[in-house]
Formats: structure tokens, C-alpha cells, sequence
């Protein structure tokens, strides 16, 4: 007669281990070969961080030299300027916000045109596809970089750049002895919700440019650059000389610098223009920016562009 042995508490414990390292992989998040993959550009990239952090450094130690020449007065310096006060306030806070969302872009067009090109150049990418990570995940985690982590980083690194300058110019009005009696310090925070809904405006109208140069930076073997930039720009004067016409050209100046005239009224009620160095909340569109036919071409142009990218590194060959 056969009989079945009861399983001892060390065999059902070991049972126990094995079930779970089982289930393990299975229960893991979706989400979780996307976040490794950011975290992996950003050790990768580390100019992401340092060229926003060091022009940031720079220009608050400029900002600290200029506040021993300013004008006793606020009211002086708008004056010398033939500016409002608030602008005049705002001016300074406002060239740091705008330099660095350059920076920000120069930095995304760049990472963009290495992002898979130099994966395949020093043949990383065979470790890679060895990974469990698939290629659409890869792809888009390489486009959240110029399109969400960028973005979010200058806005982080500006705002504390302006506390930084409001503190400093604290520091030398009490230093000074001048007086405080009138206005000294800009509406910080509503230049900060504008700079935030700037910068995901930017994101939203740029996002087709980053996806063009992803998809070069996947294709071509060598000078991404170049295969980025002469296309578009042979074709704009092959029209011009051929039809007469400049609708590539007057294209690409609306993708590059058209998000201004629909994410914003240039004017206010009373017909004056907007000075763009402090826009009020009220100047804001966001309703007529998001339901902008361009905007909604450009994501779709995006997303084909971005597909066209994961199949080129599924199948696209080392240099």
C-alpha cells in the first residue's frame, strides 16, 4: 500500500520561497522599467543637470555683482529703463527664466540627437536589447527627457534661482540702508505659474521637433546633425526657388516660435502690447492654446514619429 508522507514545515517554507520568486516578476510594475530607464539617461547624461545648474551659477553670481549698481530707487531704475514697476522688477527674475529655458532646449536637441545614435556608436545597445526592457520603453523614456524631466528641472532650478535673487537683493537693500519704502520685489509667484504653464507649452508645441531628431539620431550613421537639419532646410529652398513660395520655411518658424501667438494674448484689453518680461495671469489662453489644430497636428506628427523611432532601434544594426 502506497501512502503520501505529510511535507515538513522546512519543505513547505522552501515551497513558499519558490512560489514568490516565481511570482515575482509578474507582479512587478508597469511602470517600473520606465522609471530605471529616466534614471539611466540621467547617470548617462549628466549635462541634463549641469548645464542648466551651471549657467544657473552664473548667472546669480552676475546677479549678485549688478546689486551694488543699482540704481538707491526702484522707482529710478524703472524709470531709466521707461519701464512699469513691475516689469522693471520682473526683468531680472525673468532674463533668468528665459535663459535657462534655452538652455533647457539646447540641451534637449542635442541629448535628442545622441539619444539612440550613441547607443548604436559604442554598441551599448547589444547590452541593452539583452535587458528586459522592450524598445517602446526605451524609445519613451529617451522622449521624456527633452519633453517632461527637462522641463520639470528648469522650472525647479529657476524657482530657486529667484528665491536666491530675492533673498540676495534683501540682503544688500538691508546691507545698503536703502530704502523699502517702495516696491522692491516682483509677484514671484505668478511669474512661476506663468514660467510653469510656459514651459508645458513648450513641451507640448516642441514635442514634434524632439521626436525628428530622435528618429535621425536612430537612422543615421554618423553627422546626426546634419541629416536633422538639411532635409527640411533643402526642401524649404528648392520651393522657394522653384515655386516662389515659403510654406516649409514659414512652417518651421511656426513650429519653432508659433506657441506664443496661441498659449498667450500678446495684448491686453486695452490694445497695448504685453511686455514678455512679466505677463499676468490674465494674459494666459490655455482654452484657445489646447484646442489649437496645429498643436494637435504636431503631437499626432509626434507619436508617428516616435513609432517610426521604435521600429528603427528594433531593428537597426550597431555602427
Amino acid at each position: 500500500m502506497n501512502t503520501q508522507s505529510n511535507p515538513t514545515p522546512e519543505s513547505r517554507h522552501d515551497s513558499q520561497i519558490n512560489e514568490a520568486q516565481g511570482i515575482a516578476p509578474a507582479a512587478m510594475s508597469a511602470t517600473r522599467p520606465m522609471y530605471w530607464s529616466v534614471r539611466r539617461e540621467l547617470w548617462e547624461n549628466r549635462s541634463i543637470y549641469i548645464a542648466p545648474l551651471a549657467v544657473a551659477a552664473v548667472y546669480l553670481f552676475g546677479f549678485l555683482i549688478s546689486l551694488f549698481w543699482v540704481p538707491r530707487s526702484m522707482r529710478g531704475m524703472a524709470a531709466a529703463h521707461d519701464l512699469t514697476p513691475p516689469v522693471a522688477l520682473a526683468m531680472p527674475y525673468s532674463h533668468a527664466a528665459m535663459l535657462l529655458t534655452l538652455i533647457a532646449f539646447l540641451v534637449g536637441i542635442f541629448y535628442s540627437l545622441d539619444a539612440l545614435h550613441g547607443e548604436r556608436r559604442d554598441r551599448s545597445i547589444l547590452f541593452w536589447k539583452s535587458l528586459p526592457v522592450s524598445d517602446l520603453t526605451t524609445v519613451l523614456s529617451k522622449a521624456s527627457i527633452p519633453l517632461v524631466v527637462l522641463p520639470l528641472l528648469v522650472f525647479a532650478i529657476t524657482v530657486a534661482s529667484q528665491l536666491i535673487m530675492l533673498l540676495l537683493s534683501a540682503a544688500v537693500l538691508l546691507v545698503s540702508g536703502t530704502s523699502t519704502a517702495t516696491p522692491w520685489a516682483p509677484p514671484l509667484f505668478e511669474m512661476e505659474l506663468v514660467l510653469l504653464y510656459g514651459l508645458t507649452v513648450l513641451a507640448l508645441w516642441h514635442a514634434p521637433i524632439y521626436c525628428w531628431l530622435l528618429l535621425v539620431s536612430g537612422w543615421a550613421r554618423r553627422a546626426t546633425f546634419l541629416w536633422a537639419v538639411l532635409p527640411p532646410v533643402a526642401i524649404g529652398v528648392f520651393e522657394k526657388i522653384a515655386f516662389h513660395t515659403s510654406y516649409v520655411g514659414s512652417l518651421l518658424h511656426d513650429r519653432l516660435f508659433g506657441f506664443a501667438a496661441g498659449a498667450f494674448d500678446l495684448k491686453d484689453k486695452a490694445g497695448i502690447p504685453v511686455d514678455p518680461h512679466f505677463i499676468p495671469l490674465t494674459q494666459l489662453a490655455p482654452g484657445r492654446f489646447l484646442s489649437s489644430l496645429s498643436l494637435w497636428v504636431g503631437l499626432m506628427v509626434a507619436a508617428a514619429l516616435l513609432a517610426a523611432a521604435v521600429r528603427l532601434r528594433r531593428y537597426r544594426e550597431p555602427i
